[in-house]
Protein backbone atom coordinates (compact mmCIF):
# COMPACT_ATOMS: atom_id res chain seq x y z
CA UNK A 1 0.00 0.00 0.00
CA UNK A 2 1.01 3.23 -0.77
CA UNK A 3 2.08 5.78 2.21
CA UNK A 4 1.31 9.61 1.63
CA UNK A 5 3.06 12.19 3.67
CA UNK A 6 1.40 14.85 6.23
CA UNK A 7 1.68 17.75 5.03
CA UNK A 8 1.45 19.60 8.62
CA UNK A 9 3.70 17.20 10.28
CA UNK A 10 5.63 14.94 7.12
CA UNK A 11 4.72 11.82 8.86
CA UNK A 12 3.87 9.31 6.66
CA UNK A 13 -0.02 7.57 6.64
CA UNK A 14 -2.30 5.47 4.65
CA UNK A 15 -4.41 8.26 4.21
CA UNK A 16 -5.74 11.64 5.32
CA UNK A 17 -8.43 13.35 6.72
CA UNK A 18 -8.87 16.49 5.38
CA UNK A 19 -5.84 16.87 3.93
CA UNK A 20 -3.81 15.67 7.13
CA UNK A 21 -3.05 12.44 9.07
CA UNK A 22 -5.36 10.98 11.67
CA UNK A 23 -3.49 12.32 14.58
CA UNK A 24 -2.41 15.93 13.20
CA UNK A 25 -6.46 15.84 12.26
CA UNK A 26 -7.50 15.26 15.71
CA UNK A 27 -4.51 17.27 17.56
CA UNK A 28 -6.93 20.64 17.06
CA UNK A 29 -10.41 18.72 16.92
CA UNK A 30 -13.10 20.58 18.96
CA UNK A 31 -16.36 17.82 18.43
CA UNK A 32 -18.45 21.05 20.38
CA UNK A 33 -18.28 24.00 20.81
CA UNK A 34 -20.51 26.55 23.98
CA UNK A 35 -19.72 30.27 25.02
CA UNK A 36 -18.07 30.85 27.62
CA UNK A 37 -21.31 33.18 29.27
CA UNK A 38 -25.21 32.36 28.48
CA UNK A 39 -28.22 34.41 28.89
CA UNK A 40 -31.54 33.01 29.76
CA UNK A 41 -34.38 35.36 29.16
CA UNK A 42 -36.55 34.52 31.95
CA UNK A 43 -40.30 36.47 33.00
CA UNK A 44 -40.26 37.24 35.98
CA UNK A 45 -43.85 36.66 36.33
CA UNK A 46 -45.00 33.45 35.21
CA UNK A 47 -41.75 31.66 34.87
CA UNK A 48 -42.06 31.72 30.57
CA UNK A 49 -38.24 31.35 28.82
CA UNK A 50 -37.57 33.03 25.72
CA UNK A 51 -36.34 30.98 23.03
CA UNK A 52 -35.93 30.94 19.08
CA UNK A 53 -38.14 33.79 18.91
CA UNK A 54 -40.92 33.21 21.20
CA UNK A 55 -41.59 32.72 24.79
CA UNK A 56 -42.74 29.08 26.03
CA UNK A 57 -44.26 28.65 29.60
CA UNK A 58 -41.94 26.88 31.65
CA UNK A 59 -42.47 25.68 35.28
CA UNK A 60 -39.10 24.76 36.85
CA UNK A 61 -35.93 26.22 36.56
CA UNK A 62 -33.74 23.45 36.35
CA UNK A 63 -35.37 23.06 33.13
CA UNK A 64 -34.82 26.69 31.55
CA UNK A 65 -31.17 26.14 32.66
CA UNK A 66 -30.72 22.47 30.76
CA UNK A 67 -32.58 23.69 27.63
CA UNK A 68 -30.49 27.06 27.74
CA UNK A 69 -27.53 25.15 27.86
CA UNK A 70 -28.66 22.49 24.95
CA UNK A 71 -29.47 25.43 22.51
CA UNK A 72 -25.97 27.15 22.79
CA UNK A 73 -24.31 23.52 22.15
CA UNK A 74 -22.78 23.82 18.71
CA UNK A 75 -21.79 19.71 17.82
CA UNK A 76 -19.13 19.16 14.93
CA UNK A 77 -21.06 18.30 11.72
CA UNK A 78 -18.83 14.90 11.25
CA UNK A 79 -20.08 13.98 14.54
CA UNK A 80 -22.33 10.81 15.23
CA UNK A 81 -23.47 8.66 17.65
CA UNK A 82 -23.35 12.05 20.25
CA UNK A 83 -24.01 11.88 23.81
CA UNK A 84 -24.57 14.86 25.95
CA UNK A 85 -24.45 15.12 29.84
CA UNK A 86 -25.03 18.19 31.12
CA UNK A 87 -24.64 19.02 35.25
CA UNK A 88 -25.84 22.21 36.51
CA UNK A 89 -25.26 24.01 39.85
CA UNK A 90 -26.72 27.26 41.26
CA UNK A 91 -24.14 29.76 42.54
CA UNK A 92 -26.60 32.75 42.97
CA UNK A 93 -30.49 33.46 42.50
CA UNK A 94 -29.27 34.81 38.82
CA UNK A 95 -26.81 32.37 38.11
CA UNK A 96 -26.48 28.59 37.51
CA UNK A 97 -22.87 27.06 36.46
CA UNK A 98 -23.29 24.16 34.16
CA UNK A 99 -20.70 21.22 33.06
CA UNK A 100 -21.11 19.44 30.01
CA UNK A 101 -19.62 16.43 28.43
CA UNK A 102 -19.57 15.65 24.87
CA UNK A 103 -19.01 11.86 23.33
CA UNK A 104 -19.44 11.15 20.13
CA UNK A 105 -17.89 8.76 17.28
CA UNK A 106 -15.92 10.75 14.70
CA UNK A 107 -13.91 8.88 11.36
CA UNK A 108 -14.00 5.71 13.42
CA UNK A 109 -12.75 6.89 16.34
CA UNK A 110 -14.65 7.70 19.62
CA UNK A 111 -13.72 11.62 21.19
CA UNK A 112 -14.88 13.28 23.83
CA UNK A 113 -14.76 16.95 25.88
CA UNK A 114 -15.61 18.65 28.65
CA UNK A 115 -17.17 22.12 28.16
CA UNK A 116 -17.75 24.31 31.41
CA UNK A 117 -20.68 27.65 30.76
CA UNK A 118 -21.98 30.16 33.08
CA UNK A 119 -25.91 30.73 32.79
CA UNK A 120 -26.90 34.15 33.83
CA UNK A 121 -30.61 34.86 34.32
CA UNK A 122 -32.13 37.96 33.21
CA UNK A 123 -35.43 38.91 34.18
CA UNK A 124 -37.86 40.36 32.15
CA UNK A 125 -41.81 40.89 30.95
CA UNK A 126 -42.98 38.15 28.84
CA UNK A 127 -45.15 38.91 25.67
CA UNK A 128 -49.01 37.26 27.98
CA UNK A 129 -47.59 39.19 31.19
CA UNK A 130 -47.06 42.68 29.65
CA UNK A 131 -50.54 42.56 28.12
CA UNK A 132 -51.94 41.55 31.09
CA UNK A 133 -50.23 44.01 33.68
CA UNK A 134 -51.67 46.62 30.20
CA UNK A 135 -55.27 45.32 30.43
CA UNK A 136 -55.25 44.05 26.64
CA UNK A 137 -58.37 42.16 25.57
CA UNK A 138 -60.11 40.80 22.65
CA UNK A 139 -62.97 39.71 23.53
CA UNK A 140 -65.57 40.27 26.46
CA UNK A 141 -67.48 36.69 27.68
CA UNK A 142 -70.65 37.31 29.67
CA UNK A 143 -72.34 34.42 31.34
CA UNK A 144 -75.79 34.90 32.14
CA UNK A 145 -79.11 32.33 32.51
CA UNK A 146 -82.43 32.67 30.40
CA UNK A 147 -85.06 34.31 33.43
CA UNK A 148 -82.71 33.83 36.23
CA UNK A 149 -79.22 34.58 37.62
CA UNK A 150 -76.49 32.02 37.16
CA UNK A 151 -76.26 30.18 40.69
CA UNK A 152 -72.79 30.75 42.56
CA UNK A 153 -72.06 26.61 41.88
CA UNK A 154 -72.61 27.39 38.04
CA UNK A 155 -70.11 30.36 37.89
CA UNK A 156 -67.56 27.66 40.02
CA UNK A 157 -68.35 25.16 37.10
CA UNK A 158 -67.56 27.62 34.02
CA UNK A 159 -64.60 29.00 35.96
CA UNK A 160 -63.19 25.52 36.14
CA UNK A 161 -63.78 24.33 32.61
CA UNK A 162 -62.24 27.68 31.36
CA UNK A 163 -58.80 27.36 33.64
CA UNK A 164 -58.86 23.73 31.88
CA UNK A 165 -58.68 25.22 28.21
CA UNK A 166 -56.27 27.65 29.76
CA UNK A 167 -53.91 24.82 30.34
CA UNK A 168 -54.49 23.07 27.53
CA UNK A 169 -54.33 26.04 25.00
CA UNK A 170 -50.87 27.65 26.88
CA UNK A 171 -49.55 23.53 26.85
CA UNK A 172 -50.23 23.74 22.65
CA UNK A 173 -48.07 27.32 22.95
CA UNK A 174 -51.50 29.35 22.80
CA UNK A 175 -50.00 32.54 24.95
CA UNK A 176 -53.53 34.27 24.60
CA UNK A 177 -55.64 31.97 26.39
CA UNK A 178 -55.96 34.21 29.11
CA UNK A 179 -57.86 36.44 31.04
CA UNK A 180 -57.27 39.63 32.02
CA UNK A 181 -60.01 40.44 34.34
CA UNK A 182 -63.27 38.98 36.09
CA UNK A 183 -66.36 41.18 37.23
CA UNK A 184 -68.82 39.19 39.11
CA UNK A 185 -72.51 41.46 39.23
CA UNK A 186 -75.93 40.32 40.01
CA UNK A 187 -76.60 39.37 36.07
CA UNK A 188 -73.16 36.46 36.23
CA UNK A 189 -69.99 36.71 35.65
CA UNK A 190 -67.83 39.18 32.77
CA UNK A 191 -64.61 38.02 31.77
CA UNK A 192 -62.53 40.34 29.65
CA UNK A 193 -60.24 37.44 27.59
CA UNK A 194 -56.88 37.63 25.47
CA UNK A 195 -58.44 36.47 21.98
CA UNK A 196 -61.05 35.26 20.19
CA UNK A 197 -59.76 31.68 19.64
CA UNK A 198 -60.13 31.21 23.49
CA UNK A 199 -63.27 32.75 24.06
CA UNK A 200 -64.89 30.28 21.19
CA UNK A 201 -63.09 27.48 22.77
CA UNK A 202 -64.93 28.41 26.39
CA UNK A 203 -68.37 28.92 24.88
CA UNK A 204 -68.25 25.72 23.30
CA UNK A 205 -66.71 23.96 26.19
CA UNK A 206 -69.27 25.56 28.47
CA UNK A 207 -72.55 24.78 26.71
CA UNK A 208 -71.31 20.75 25.71
CA UNK A 209 -71.14 20.81 29.85
CA UNK A 210 -74.22 22.87 31.26
CA UNK A 211 -76.75 23.20 27.93
CA UNK A 212 -77.19 26.59 26.67
CA UNK A 213 -76.72 28.57 24.05
CA UNK A 214 -74.37 31.31 22.95
CA UNK A 215 -73.41 33.85 20.22
CA UNK A 216 -70.81 36.61 19.07
CA UNK A 217 -71.43 40.21 18.21
CA UNK A 218 -67.95 42.30 16.71
CA UNK A 219 -67.59 45.95 17.18
CA UNK A 220 -65.10 48.05 15.20
CA UNK A 221 -62.22 48.75 17.93
CA UNK A 222 -59.94 50.44 15.99
CA UNK A 223 -57.61 50.81 12.73
CA UNK A 224 -54.25 49.11 12.52
CA UNK A 225 -51.98 49.18 8.82
CA UNK A 226 -55.33 50.37 6.87
CA UNK A 227 -57.22 46.86 8.72
CA UNK A 228 -60.23 47.08 11.04
CA UNK A 229 -60.08 45.77 14.59
CA UNK A 230 -62.83 44.33 15.85
CA UNK A 231 -63.34 42.62 19.79
CA UNK A 232 -66.02 40.35 20.37
CA UNK A 233 -68.55 39.85 22.86
CA UNK A 234 -69.12 36.18 23.99
CA UNK A 235 -73.18 36.39 25.08
CA UNK A 236 -72.92 32.32 26.97
CA UNK A 237 -76.83 31.64 27.56
CA UNK A 238 -77.28 28.89 30.07
CA UNK A 239 -80.49 27.44 30.35
CA UNK A 240 -83.09 28.15 32.48
CA UNK A 241 -84.04 24.70 33.55
CA UNK A 242 -80.58 22.98 34.23
CA UNK A 243 -80.08 19.06 34.73
CA UNK A 244 -82.36 16.88 37.39
CA UNK A 245 -84.97 20.22 37.64
CA UNK A 246 -89.05 18.58 37.37
CA UNK A 247 -91.01 21.00 35.39
CA UNK A 248 -94.50 21.05 34.62
CA UNK A 249 -94.89 21.85 30.94
CA UNK A 250 -99.00 22.05 31.57
CA UNK A 251 -99.76 18.84 30.67
CA UNK A 252 -96.23 16.96 31.55
CA UNK A 253 -94.49 16.62 34.55
CA UNK A 254 -90.71 16.59 33.55
CA UNK A 255 -87.25 15.58 34.77
CA UNK A 256 -84.42 17.68 32.48
CA UNK A 257 -81.57 15.88 31.19
CA UNK A 258 -79.90 18.26 29.06
CA UNK A 259 -81.25 21.92 28.08
CA UNK A 260 -79.62 23.72 24.45
CA UNK A 261 -82.29 24.61 21.58
CA UNK A 262 -83.93 21.64 22.33
CA UNK A 263 -84.82 20.38 25.96
CA UNK A 264 -84.38 16.67 26.78
CA UNK A 265 -86.19 14.56 29.51
CA UNK A 266 -87.66 11.88 31.34
CA UNK A 267 -91.60 12.13 31.72
CA UNK A 268 -92.00 11.32 35.14
CA UNK A 269 -95.43 9.78 35.01
CA UNK A 270 -94.57 6.58 32.49
CA UNK A 271 -90.62 7.27 32.32
CA UNK A 272 -90.59 8.07 28.59
CA UNK A 273 -88.91 10.20 26.51
CA UNK A 274 -89.37 13.97 26.21
CA UNK A 275 -88.24 16.36 23.60
CA UNK A 276 -89.07 19.65 22.95
CA UNK A 277 -88.42 23.29 21.47
CA UNK A 278 -87.62 25.83 23.68
CA UNK A 279 -90.87 27.87 22.22
CA UNK A 280 -93.29 24.95 23.23
CA UNK A 281 -91.91 24.88 26.83
CA UNK A 282 -92.12 29.01 27.27
CA UNK A 283 -94.96 28.87 30.23
CA UNK A 284 -93.34 25.88 31.58
CA UNK A 285 -92.13 26.36 35.92
CA UNK A 286 -89.72 24.74 37.81
CA UNK A 287 -91.61 22.53 40.69
CA UNK A 288 -89.02 19.92 41.85
CA UNK A 289 -85.37 18.67 41.74
CA UNK A 290 -84.62 15.55 41.70
CA UNK A 291 -82.49 15.86 44.53
CA UNK A 292 -85.51 16.46 47.04
CA UNK A 293 -86.14 12.92 46.46
CA UNK A 294 -86.75 10.49 49.63
CA UNK A 295 -87.13 6.90 50.13
CA UNK A 296 -90.39 5.08 50.70
CA UNK A 297 -91.23 1.73 51.10
CA UNK A 298 -92.46 -0.63 48.63
CA UNK A 299 -95.66 -2.14 50.29
CA UNK A 300 -96.46 -4.84 47.51
CA UNK A 301 -96.35 -4.90 43.40
CA UNK A 302 -98.20 -6.09 40.63
CA UNK A 303 -97.70 -5.75 36.76
CA UNK A 304 -99.28 -2.33 36.32
CA UNK A 305 -98.73 -0.83 39.69
CA UNK A 306 -96.64 -0.28 42.77
CA UNK A 307 -98.49 -0.17 46.30
CA UNK A 308 -95.75 1.78 48.39
CA UNK A 309 -95.91 3.66 52.04
CA UNK A 310 -96.45 7.70 51.48
CA UNK A 311 -93.06 8.71 53.78
CA UNK A 312 -94.68 11.59 55.00
CA UNK A 313 -99.08 10.77 55.60
CA UNK A 314 -98.01 7.04 55.89
CA UNK A 315 -100.56 5.66 54.31
CA UNK A 316 -100.78 3.25 51.32
CA UNK A 317 -100.23 4.79 47.46
CA UNK A 318 -100.93 3.48 44.62
CA UNK A 319 -98.25 4.66 41.50
CA UNK A 320 -97.81 3.50 38.16
CA UNK A 321 -95.18 0.79 37.74
CA UNK A 322 -92.17 2.04 35.36
CA UNK A 323 -90.75 0.05 32.72
CA UNK A 324 -88.43 -2.41 33.34
CA UNK A 325 -88.89 -1.83 36.58
CA UNK A 326 -86.59 -3.67 39.18
CA UNK A 327 -87.70 -4.74 43.23
CA UNK A 328 -85.06 -3.63 45.51
CA UNK A 329 -83.33 -5.80 47.65
CA UNK A 330 -84.41 -3.96 50.33
CA UNK A 331 -87.90 -3.31 49.78
CA UNK A 332 -87.33 0.64 49.60
CA UNK A 333 -87.77 3.07 46.24
CA UNK A 334 -86.27 6.75 45.64
CA UNK A 335 -89.85 8.27 45.26
CA UNK A 336 -90.61 12.73 44.88
CA UNK A 337 -93.71 14.84 45.88
CA UNK A 338 -95.11 16.88 43.44
CA UNK A 339 -97.31 19.69 43.50
CA UNK A 340 -99.04 17.10 46.45
CA UNK A 341 -98.36 14.23 44.12
CA UNK A 342 -96.02 11.02 45.08
CA UNK A 343 -94.09 9.68 41.68
CA UNK A 344 -91.26 6.81 41.28
CA UNK A 345 -88.13 8.52 40.43
CA UNK A 346 -87.26 6.80 37.13
CA UNK A 347 -83.66 4.93 37.71
CA UNK A 348 -82.37 6.98 34.53
CA UNK A 349 -82.20 9.49 37.08
CA UNK A 350 -78.76 8.44 38.42
CA UNK A 351 -77.33 8.85 35.58
CA UNK A 352 -77.61 12.79 35.07
CA UNK A 353 -75.22 15.31 36.25
CA UNK A 354 -76.96 17.62 38.43
CA UNK A 355 -76.36 21.28 39.73
CA UNK A 356 -78.90 22.05 42.51
CA UNK A 357 -78.18 25.11 44.49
Amino acid sequence: MTLITCPQCGNKTEVLIRGRCRECFFQNFAIAQLPRVIQARVCATCGARFSHGKWTDEYDMENIVLKTVEDNISIHKDANDVQVCINTKQITPYMYSAKVNVAAKVEEQTVTDELFCEVRLIRESCDMCSRISGGYFEGILQIRAVERTPTDREIEICLEIIEGIIHRMRAKGDRLAFITEKIRSKEGLDLYIGSVNFGRHVCKAITEELGGTYNESPSLFTQKDGREIYRITFSVRLPKFMPGAIINTGTKKIIVKHMGKKLTGIDLTDSSRFIAAENQIESAKQVGHIKDAVYAVLVAEDEQELIILDPVTFRTVNVKKPPEFLTPENEEIPVIRIEEELFLLPSECKKINTLKG
